[in-house]
This record gives C-alpha cells, sequence and structure tokens, in this order.
C-alpha cells in the first residue's frame, strides 16, 4: 500500500500517508493502543471502508479496481462476533465458501474444522456455542474459500488460554503453507511470539516497522525483580555481579540479556 490516507467526515483523521509492504508467506503484526487506526486499516484493505486516497494492491490486484479477484484472496477474522445464530456450523463455513463463487469441498471444510476443535460441534448451531467456539467458527469462515492471505483483527481479545495456544498453532501451521498472516493487537507478547515482523501504529501513522528481533533489543533488557523481606545494605558475596540493590534495599535486581 502507498500513500493511504483515511479522513472520516466528522474531520476525524483516521490514517495519515500509510506505506507499507507485507512479504507474501509472512506473519505481520501490526501493533497499537485503541483507536490508533489498526481496524481501519485492515477494513480498507479487506474491502469494508472506503480509503480517501492512496492505493492498495493485494497480491497484486488493486482492491478499488479489481475488488472481486482482490477480495477472493482475503480472509478476515473481524473483533466481532457476527454469525447466523440459529445455523449449524458446517452450513454456516459453507455458505462463506460459496460466496466467493468456490465450488463445494467437505473434506477441506471438515480439516479447518478439525484443525479448529470444531469438528465435534459441526452440526450444532451456532446459538448453542460458548464465545470462544463463535470465534473458532470465525476463523473457519474465513478460511473456507482458502486465501492467500488472512487477516486477523484483535484475534485473541477476551478469550480463554487454550484458545490463544490453538490459535497461535494455526497460525504457524498457516504460514507453513504459505498464507501471508495479518494480525492486529495491543498485546506485544502477542506479536513476540507470533510475527516475523511488528509496525508500530499511533494516530493513524506507522511510526515503526521492524523485524521482531530488531524491536524486542530496542525495548531494552528484561528484568527480574525480588522483593525482600529484610533490607539489604550490600549484595552478598557469592553473588552474581549484575545485580542490583533498589528501593533502600529492599528490592534486589538481575539484569536478564534479551534473549533470555
Amino acid at each position: 500500500m502507498s500513500h493511504l490516507f483515511k479522513t472520516y467526515k466528522s474531520g476525524l483523521h483516521a490514517l495519515k500517508d500509510i506505506n507499507l509492504q507485507i512479504e507474501r508467506g509472512e506473519i505481520f503484526a501490526l501493533l497499537g493502543p485503541n483507536g490508533a487506526g489498526k481496524t481501519t486499516l485492515i477494513n480498507i484493505i479487506c474491502g469494508i471502508v472506503n480509503p480517501t486516497s492512496g492505493r492498495v494492491l493485494a497480491d497484486g490486484q488493486d482492491i478499488v479496481r479489481n475488488y472481486r479477484a482482490a477480495r477472493s484472496k482475503i480472509g478476515l477474522v473481524p473483533q466481532e462476533l457476527s454469525t447466523d445464530a440459529f445455523e449449524s456450523v458446517i452450513n454456516t463455513v459453507q455458505f462463506s465458501r460459496g460466496l466467493f463463487g468456490k465450488r463445494p469441498n467437505r473434506p477441506y471444510l471438515e480439516q479447518v474444522l478439525k484443525d479448529l476443535s470444531l469438528y465435534d460441534k459441526k452440526d450444532s448451531s451456532i446459538i448453542s456455542l460458548s464465545g470462544g467456539m463463535k470465534r473458532r467458527v470465525l476463523i473457519a469462515k474465513a478460511l473456507a474459500h482458502e486465501p492467500d492471505m488472512l487477516f486477523l483483527d484483535e484475534p485473541t481479545a477476551g478469550v480463554d488460554v487454550e484458545l490463544r495456544r490453538d490459535m497461535w498453532k494455526l497460525v504457524r501451521s498457516l504460514r507453513e503453507r504459505g498464507v501471508t498472516i495479518i494480525l492486529t493487537t495491543h498485546y506485544i507478547e502477542e506479536a513476540e511470539q507470533m510475527a516475523d515482523r511488528i509496525g508500530v501504529i499511533n494516530h493513524g501513522e506507522i511510526i515503526l516497522i521492524e523485524h521482531k528481533s530488531v524491536l524486542m533489543k530496542k525495548l531494552g533488557r528484561k528484568q527480574l525483580k525480588l522483593k525482600l523481606g529484610a533490607p539489604l545494605a550490600s549484595i552478598p558475596e557469592g553473588l552474581p555481579e549484575d545485580l542490583e540493590l533498589a528501593a533502600g534495599g529492599h528490592e534486589l535486581i538481575c539484569i536478564l540479556d534479551s534473549s533470555e
């Protein structure tokens, strides 16, 4: 994408001169606080919101001029849970595949449900599922038409630890199959776990793009802080030299290497 701007009628400048190239097959994390412009950027790429100006290509297809071809290459997992409440899991996933003109492929869809631990629920109505299961259904719907790019908008916000781990595992397996993954998050640990590169957006501007390892070093070294029951006047002999006393001797700090 190049020179992308988005200004709403209210006068809000949601995106300001965004220039970004995401490589095929990489996992790219867009990190930023709420209201930074993450969702607006994804919605523009996915054809939900129109840009004010600028150009976006999805696998070489212009999202405005060749919107059908561009949209067919993209799968989107939105933040909000919006599914057909009284439809079965397998039927709603099949319907999503059909929307893109894809021929029925029951074995593929069943494998997607198995990968998401949804296969046992394939004939259940969506209204009967838990919130975590409904989020898995959204992922299955996004993957139904075999997209080349998958957008995950705050994929683990408010989900349990098990689903978060399953999500990370699925994302890595998709990358191995050549799918490009773009996710938004405001959790630095999530970006560190999954991404190859990380972009930081704030107030509609991308202020930094780095490979994960480089960014983690820039964020500084890790510290292990121990609160002591009784204050120490000095560090006892025999302890490592990289220890520091703080808070009047009530805290002992160990500086860790960023790779630890």
